[in-house]
């Protein structure tokens, strides 16, 4: 049961049907949360299309990422201006140090799974 939506900024967003971004998306839309795709990529995902880490979007409830830590410094300033109230690190996504830099913000940081938090209604 759906209590509010959550507008959710996928960074690592892909339209490649086998990653976890993509099943993301697509769940997301499913359970009735707008999103953001924000990826490297070209393409859409969920009917939304894919764009690049520039525009800074001020109603982001949560970012869920799925770009590794090796590949997450270039965007901190990204994802720190956007401030959400959340950031899910999906498996993989682990970063201490981005982490850090959330809390240091209020941001709320999760190591969680999307996927998982929205098929036990926990998102």
């Amino acid at each position: 049961m759906l209590t509010s939506q959550k507008k959710t900024l996928i960074l690592g967003a892909t339209p490649d049907s086998s990653r976890y971004a993509y099943l993301a998306a697509n769940r997301l839309v499913r359970t009735g949360h707008p999103i953001v795709n924000v990826g490297i990529k070209k393409g859409e995902v969920a009917g939304v299309a894919i764009e690049k880490a520039e525009e800074i979007h001020a109603d982001i409830d949560t970012i869920t990422l799925y770009v590794g830590p090796q590949n997450q410094p270039p965007l901190y300033d990204y994802i720190l201006a956007t401030n959400p109230k959340r950031i899910i690190f999906n498996p993989g996504t682990e970063n201490p140090e981005l982490r850090s830099l959330a809390r240091e913000r209020g941001i709320e940081t999760l190591s969680a799974c999307t996927l998982v938090m929205l098929s036990t209604g926990d998102y």
